[in-house]
């Protein structure tokens, strides 16, 4: 059973991670509707300033009592985070709540857990799931929509699919604990693993998909990115497959070299939009939350491999 400042930290880092992600999602998704869908957007901005106010609340609790490694790991914010917000509302015209972000550059590690923080925190790990049971309906809906052409979105469906599986694994860590469940390390690295490779080969096919096609290079070294974690990804999912004879130790060393690989590479690429160096149809904001990702689980990486 985990402790009471496990449960704390672990839920306020998980929440201040992908909190920002799912405010993200909506985004995302409320500015590639048609003018037919007004409804849709209309829900995905209600998402959106939903997942922004538990964030700040999050916020708000988290000073204090997280880890040191989990601020400077730069899955939280990055030092692009918030000009890659200040362009995407240039761009669409729609206001981001910059404060938060401003906010966490301020975020503090420490330890003060206290009885009335651990109330507050269960009340808003609670509250997470009621929102992420609606965006993962939501996402469901838009999914099933797109692919029985009874709608037509600027997402691929992929993506559409593949924020719908990182909103049900949010949920599931906050289930996990909201129950007080101990996490098993190795157990976890297996499945984390072959979640995350899917998760880095997407968005390595999702940049490559969105740059313009004369920008050779970045779309080759995309590609090359891909396939790479499409064999990682594999080769982890062959690991939670106990009859396969995998070394893990190998395969997280591997996962960790390519991870580091594809975050510097999602940093050029956030630094050159920014800087309108790079032809695409990539918005700054989709460039840094993809580079968020990977730093996240590099932190990820790290733990798992201190296990191993």
């Amino acid at each position: 059973m985990l402790s009471r400042s496990e449960f704390i930290r672990q839920s306020l880092e998980t929440h201040l991670f992908f909190g920002r992600i799912m405010k993200e999602h909506s985004f995302f998704l409320q500015t590639a509707f048609t003018p037919r869908d007004e409804k849709f957007s209309k829900h995905a901005d209600e998402l959106r300033l939903a997942f922004g106010e538990l964030l700040g609340d999050c916020i708000a609790l988290a000073n204090g009592v997280i880890s040191r490694e989990a601020i400077a790991s730069g899955e939280f914010i990055t030092q692009y985070t918030l000009e890659a917000e200040k362009m995407t509302e240039f761009y669409t015209g729609i206001c981001f709540d910059t404060k938060l972000t401003q906010a966490e550059k301020g975020l503090a590690a420490g330890n003060d857990f206290n009885p009335l923080l651990e109330r507050k925190v269960f009340a808003l790990n609670r509250r997470a799931i009621g929102l992420l049971d609606d965006i993962i309906k939501f996402k469901t809906t838009i999914l099933n929509e797109v692919l029985c052409c009874k709608m037509f979105t600027f997402n691929y469906p992929l993506l559409i699919e593949h924020i719908l599986r990182e909103a049900k694994l949010y949920r599931r860590l906050i289930q996990k604990l909201q129950a007080r469940d101990y996490i098993n390390i190795q157990r976890d690295a297996f499945e984390q693993e072959a979640f995350w490779n899917q998760i880095m080969a997407e968005h390595a096919y999702f940049i490559r998909g969105l740059l313009d096609p004369s920008e050779v290079d970045l779309f080759d070294t995309a590609d090359r990115f891909g396939h790479e974690f499409d064999k990682l990804t594999c080769e982890a999912r062959e690991a939670m497959d106990r009859t396969m004879n995998v070394d893990f130790n190998s395969l997280t060393r591997e996962s960790l070299r390519v991870t580091k690989n594809i975050r510097d590479f999602k940093a050029q690429g956030t630094e050159g939009l920014l800087e309108c160096k790079i032809k695409s149809i990539i918005i700054p904001l989709l460039a840094d939350h993809t580079l968020r990702e990977a730093n996240h689980y590099l932190r990820l990486l790290k733990i798992f491999q201190h296990h191993c």
